[in-house]
């Protein structure tokens, strides 16, 4: 890791958040950030603990002349989202991230850079660790496994926290203050499958789609961005219907969160087709090139000539499965009616897997309406089910409903204001941030999320803009300095 990453302005945050991204910190992995932030806690005399799903809490008294304030809670996600580029080397369980400078941003070597949510549990670090900042009494959660089903969240249970207000530092983009956010259900659909033997006479191949640029399943859903599983099932579907193409495996995506960037296919062709399979593929190729050459640009579709596999997908199934997954939704289904370029509901099909006689399929829907979010996630359902697959709908976390009338809300409104001679942006996101789960057993807790700007959230080019990072830190400090009194 780069020095010059410390020496960043401000130096207080990205000191912290280089210590922070040495420490690995996959979700459900957490037990090492979980002992370093504890072991940070108590270096600094302050009340540290851990509730029972591990969540993390430390609590700092209020700074002198600030008794009188209302107390706040300061919270981010200790976890963050591994996503490698596919040529690179690097083990997520036992290496740090390898950051960089580059022009105004630090980026992380062909991984992601844990910006998401890393940046913001610094910022709360460099707080608890400062004797000059004004401040009232602080609660510090740092919640485990956002990423993977929000399980820190959900199970933080009423009577833990003292707070009145909450500011949660998860946010992307400098210039909003998020008062809302959607829900989210995991939709899983699985089922088994005779495998055959490869007919005589035939050729193998692997199809391998690479290049794409990922993203966040929810903030980037609405950009056109190409899904590494629909693109490889439409070469799949094309080349069944004209070529009887047949499956041996299939492995695409990674994460529920992350749109899929890659995928992999082994399949076999009868001898009989190959030139006219080879043809039909290659102008297939150029049309789903042509269609995406603006939002991806660096999209990559190879065939070549592979070993014949063992074994085949029973071709009743394989069938079944191409055409679920063409008929699944994907992308944004709903936009909001109320608030303006707002993805109300969308789906985000994150990983196939076909290998040794079982098919997964993972999806993640999200929407901000709990009605919309079932609506989408039993069309899934639907379609999966008619090719016989057993379908789960599990990990359901509910929105965030803003509220337009919050003080927390006018106070930062006012403070952004006055510090960029501008209003900011008061908005929803189509993201899962952890505020509506806090919510249902913190009701009357004040509640509101901003962040500096990080691009490329959940794939190995996320990158965090230090300019904003220095506009951050300086709001985030006169929030702190001008909280209502009691």
């Amino acid at each position: 890791m780069s020095q010059e990453i410390r020496n960043l302005e401000p130096k207080a945050l990205w000191n912290k958040f280089a210590d922070l991204n040495a420490v690995p910190r996959p979700s459900k992995k957490e037990d090492r950030v979980i002992a370093f932030m504890k072991n940070f806690g108590e270096s600094l005399g302050l009340e540290t603990f851990e509730d029972e799903i591990r969540n993390v809490i430390i609590r700092k008294p209020a700074t002198v002349g600030m008794e009188n304030r209302k107390p706040i809670v300061l919270q981010g996600h200790l976890d963050m989202v591994h996503q490698k580029n596919n040529d690179t080397v690097f083990d997520f369980d036992s290496q740090g991230i390898e950051m960089f400078i580059d022009g105004d941003w630090v980026k992380a070597n062909g991984t992601t850079l844990g910006a998401d949510n890393g940046l913001g549990v610094a910022a709360i670090m460099a707080v608890l660790e400062s004797t000059t900042i004004k401040h009232p009494a602080i609660e510090a959660l740092f919640t485990i496994d956002e990423e993977t089903g929000m399980t820190g969240a959900l199970n933080l249970k009423g009577g833990v926290l003292q707070g009145e207000i909450l500011l949660n530092l998860d946010t992307e983009e400098d210039d909003e203050i998020d008062i809302g956010c959607a829900g989210g259900i995991d939709v899983t659909a699985t089922r088994s499958y005779n495998e055959e033997e490869v007919p005589e006479n035939s050729v193998g191949y692997c199809i391998t789609i690479k290049g794409l640029n990922g993203g966040h399943s929810g903030m980037d859903i609405h950009k056109g961005l190409g899904n590494a599983n629909k693109i490889m099932n439409r070469l799949l579907f094309d080349s069944f219907e004209n070529f009887g193409l047949q499956v041996s495996e299939i492995n695409g995506g990674s994460l529920r969160n992350a749109i899929p960037r890659e995928s992999v296919a082994h399949v076999v062709i009868a001898n009989m087709f190959n030139d006219a399979f080879l043809f039909d593929m290659q102008e297939i190729i150029t049309d789903i090139k042509t269609e995406f050459k603006t939002t991806e640009p660096n999209l990559i579709i190879t065939i070549e000539p592979a070993p014949l596999p063992e074994k085949i997908m029973d071709l009743g199934v394989q069938e079944g499965l191409i055409r679920a997954i063409y008929a699944a939704h994907n992308g944004v289904y709903r936009m909001s009616a109320d608030m303006e370029n707002l993805v109300e509901t969308s789906n985000n099909i994150a990983r196939v897997i076909v290998k040794n006689g079982e098919i997964i399929v993972q999806n993640l829907t999200r929407s901000s309406v709990e009605s919309s979010k079932f609506d989408l996630a039993n069309a899934l359902r639907s379609s999966f089910e008619l090719m016989g697959c057993e379908v789960t709908l599990a990990g359901s976390y509910p929105g965030w409903t803003p509220n337009v009338k919050s003080e927390i809300v006018d106070l930062l409104v006012a403070i952004y204001n006055k510090q960029n001679g501008e209003k900011p942006k008061v908005v929803a996101c189509h993201a899962g941030l952890e505020c509506g789960i806090l919510g249902a057993n913190y009701p009357n807790m004040d509640m509101i999320s901003f962040g500096p700007t990080i691009h490329g959230a959940h794939s190995p080019d996320e990158r965090a803009n230090i300019a904003s990072s220095q506009k951050f830190w300086k709001f985030l400090l006169e929030i702190l300095e001008n909280i209502p009194t009691k």
